[in-house]
Order: structure tokens, then sequence, then C-alpha cells
């Protein structure tokens, strides 16, 4: 049976590749498309859908957090979070929701970003004296920087260096210091997403690196992420939990 799924940032880039996506496979059903500013077929409001659904998925923005698991809880609709820059207030909101509805919360919806993430972390564990960097690079309308991936590759690192302190763009004039894990963003073009972890041993350097070069990579794995989630009981996911 396909599963129905409501958009919430339907009229975005990665809201329209779901939609495209849903409506050429028979394992998705569209319940409802969700936008700030509705368009025909889109609704302004999610309030303005109680029609059934199995899963909503969100690619807007993270401002829309409490609507978002307010609505999801209320109808105990599982939730995809695909948006990032959340505030420790919206962050706490998602994990007060996740006591109630299964939610699934990832920086990036890319499994191969999922699969860098634990090769970092077993790296980390190899060489666990090793200078680390992260270096990230997206087009120049991305508004968070870092980016909420070199934040969750920096997180991976961390579980293995309870010490770990995060420097993001360094400057000044002062040596480097053995806990820290640099984080340097670049802006520019129309790079959708670029990030590469640098461990250094002062003898040799492992570089592990991921190139996105569709977005369609992103609604893909939402698209996943929303049929892990089918059947679950309430807790917070993440893609770690997906891919094992």
């Amino acid at each position: 049976m396909a599963l129905k799924v409501m958009i919430h940032g339907a009229s975005g880039h990665i809201g329209q590749i779901l939609l495209d996506r849903i409506s050429h496979t028979d394992d998705f059903e569209l319940a409802a498309a969700v936008a700030h500013h509705a368009e025909e077929d889109i609704l302004s409001s999610l309030s303005d859908y109680q029609g059934p659904a199995d899963v909503l998925i969100d690619f807007s923005n993270h401002a829309a957090t409490r609507d978002i698991m307010e609505y999801c809880t209320f109808r105990k609709i599982p939730a995809v979070i695909a948006t990032t820059g959340q505030t420790e207030e919206e962050l706490a909101l998602i994990a007060e929701a996740s006591k109630t509805i299964p939610v699934f919360r990832s920086a990036n919806m890319s499994v191969g970003i999922a699969l860098l993430q634990k090769l970092v972390k077993e790296a980390a564990k190899v060489f666990p004296d090793a200078d680390v960097e992260i270096l990230e690079a997206h087009h120049n309308r991305k508004l968070d920087a870092p980016s909420g991936t070199a934040l969750m590759l920096a997180d991976a690192v961390k579980e293995v260096r309870s010490d770990a302190e995060y420097v993001e763009g360094r400057s000044g004039h002062h040596a480097r210091q053995p806990q820290e894990i640099g984080i340097s963003a670049l802006r520019m073009g129309n790079v959708v997403g670029e990030h590469e972890v640098f461990l250094n041993t002062g003898t040799q350097m492992i570089t592990l690196r991921h190139s996105a070069f569709d977005r369609a990579l992103f609604a893909d794995g939402a698209l996943e992420a929303a049929k892990f989630l089918a059947g679950k009981p309430a807790g917070l996911y993440n893609m770690q939990d997906m891919i094992g």
C-alpha cells in the first residue's frame, strides 16, 4: 500500500522534486502539499488539511518547527525533518514531540553523507590525536554557515573525543589547540554541497570527501526516511539508524 505523504515546503526546489518523485511511483501517494505562499494545488497552512496522512516531510525553514511539531503531535503523524539551523528551543520542541510520535531528523538527507559520518567517526577512533579540520562549500544562497552537515560531521568526531571544541572560521593570532575541530565554510555559485574532513597526524593525512551533484538525492533520501519511519514507535531517529 502506498504511503500517504504530506510535503511541507512544497514550493521550494526540493519540494518540487518530491512532488515529481511521488507522481512517478506506486510506493507513495501525495496526501497534501503545503507552502507558506499558496499556489495552485498547494495549501498555505498545515491546518488546511485534515485528511489521512502516513508521514509529513518538511523541507521548508526551521522557523516552522513549532507549527509542524504541534500539528504532527496532535494528529499523530510521523515527521521527517530535513531543515537545518534550528535553535536550541526548536531542537527541544523536536525532542519533546518524539516522545509522542516517530520523528526523523537529519541535517542532510543524503545516504552518502550518512556513510561519510560513519567513516569520520571510525577514523577519529583510529587516529585519536590527529588534527581534524572540516571544509564545506555550498551555493551562494544558503543562509546558515557552517552547514548543519558540517556540524553533524564534527559531532561524529566529538562522539569519540568528549573534550572536542569547535572553531568556526579560523582567525586571529594564536596556536591551534589539540582539542580543536576547525570548521570552515565557503559560499559560491551554484555548489550543491561539498564536504571534506581532514585528519592529519603529522606524518600522514586522511581525507574523507562527499560531493553532491544533484539536489534530487536529498528528496530521495527523505522518501527513504519516510519508508523507514513506517510502523516505528515514538522516538527520535536519524540517518545512522536507517543505514545501520
